[in-house]
């Protein structure tokens, strides 16, 4: 028996459980939210506001390739509620390491979506 590798969660229970598990490996200080996609069971919506002035707000698009990898794609990035300039040395870093916080996310969601 050949067991096919989809994410079979329910996105809205996966969204809960990115909630959850997000803020825990994020800096304290940070803010995220996480909503399933309307029209992509697959992906989630991941919205970060940074901690301090710098008044940062990503979003980011995290698509389950199968149930333990995700691509993870930059959507939007604004400073205070203008666009900003993605490729500027700060914003790239804060990118990374929020990408990576994701990555991370992912790997600790592993007992839900590889079940």
């Amino acid at each position: 028996m050949t067991k096919t590798d989809v994410l079979t969660v329910n996105p809205q229970e996966l969204a809960r459980a990115w909630n959850e598990t997000l803020p825990v490996v994020m800096n304290s200080t940070d803010k995220a939210t996480v909503v399933a996609d309307e029209r992509d069971a697959n992906v989630l919506r991941i919205h970060i506001d940074t901690a301090g002035r710098s008044m940062y707000s990503f979003d980011f698009k995290c698509t389950y390739v199968d149930s333990r990898e995700v691509k993870v794609e930059v959507v939007d990035v604004e400073r205070g509620h203008d666009q900003t300039d993605e490729r500027s040395e700060i914003v790239q870093a804060l990118i990374e390491d929020y990408v990576r916080h994701i990555h991370e996310c992912a790997q600790r969601l592993k007992g839900l979506t590889n079940e």
